[in-house]
């Protein structure tokens, strides 16, 4: 991968910055992108400290500006664009009926909207490039969901909003550049950072983290190298010394009405009879087969 470039987005701490460090031992030359701050230079240096490269590109992901900003600044300092990460984030935790508009506009805003803006960038990029040298071209895009859509996050209606938001953009994304080499994947991370601190509390002591962001890291590499290739379309969840590959949402059960004609609501009682809940139905669509998934080994220090 040496001499590739990717740009990471929310790079100034947590899983962005373990991304931007593993990705720059693996020989990417980076752009990274954060709100304007010392975080953000001090991940750069850090790059450049281990013999990476990296240029820094701040400004608000859901910003149409920043968007063309980071694409022209791997552009102009590096001459192409291979892989974008895109992993900025914000929490404002609250349940549906306590949440403000100012909280669920900022959450869906930030996610949602700050992947599609860098998105829609770098896919036109490698739309237009393909266009030029009449075939496909290497473009891979990392997404950050989380397990908070699958599971319908009580307290977080926003965040599992946006994260189930960017699977889907993630899957149009995969279906509509497939034929210019671009390959499209979503991860959900569990990782102890800043953003989950009050979720995971402290590292244990005496032993390797395995919430450590630096766990999460390898699989964005994997999926942002040729060796990532087979993949797109795909959700993962990653964490410990995990990695799951999700199954697509299936069919429960389907049902038909005689000859065609249309539904009454008699009939709807009827058919559906034996698949709705005695009692208070739980949650249906769900996916708690993820929440066993844990750490089988803790590495000493």
């Amino acid at each position: 991968m040496d001499g590739r470039v990717a740009v990471v987005t929310g790079a100034g701490n947590g899983l962005g910055r373990a991304e931007a460090l593993a990705l720059a031992s693996a020989g990417f030359r980076l752009v990274l992108n954060d709100l304007p701050g010392a975080a953000l230079d001090a991940v750069a240096g850090e790059v450049k400290a281990v013999g990476g490269e990296a240029v820094t590109c701040a400004g608000d992901v859901a910003e149409w500006s920043t968007g063309e900003a980071i694409v022209a600044a791997a552009l102009d300092s590096y001459g192409s664009l291979d892989a974008l990460v895109n992993n900025a984030g914000v929490l404002r935790d609250r349940t549906v009926f306590n949440m403000t508009a100012d909280e669920w506009d900022l959450v869906i805003r930030v996610h949602l909207r700050g992947h599609f803006v860098t998105t829609r960038h770098a896919t036109a990029h490698w739309r237009r490039l393909s266009k030029e040298r009449g075939g496909p071209v290497y473009g891979r895009i990392v997404n950050t969901s989380s397990e908070a859509w699958l599971l319908g996050s009580a307290g977080q209606p926003n965040y599992a909003a946006a994260k189930g938001g960017i699977v889907a953009l993630t899957m149009a994304t995969a279906r509509g550049c497939a034929r210019y080499g671009v390959r499209v994947n979503a991860i959900c991370p569990r990782a102890r950072t800043a953003m989950t601190a009050e979720l995971m509390g402290d590292a244990p002591a005496g032993v390797s983290d395995p919430m450590s962001p630096d766990r999460v890291a390898p699989l964005v590499v994997y999926l942002a190298s040729p060796a990532g290739a087979g993949f797109t379309g795909e959700v993962f969840v990653v964490h410990s010394d995990v990695v799951a590959v999700m199954g697509p949402p299936t069919v429960r059960a389907a049902f038909h009405t005689v000859d065609g004609a249309a539904w009454t609501v008699d009939g709807l009682t009827g058919a559906l009879a034996d698949l709705a809940a005695n009692g208070e139905p739980p949650p249906g669509f769900v996916c708690e087969e993820t929440l066993p998934l844990a750490a089988s080994t803790f590495g000493e220090e």
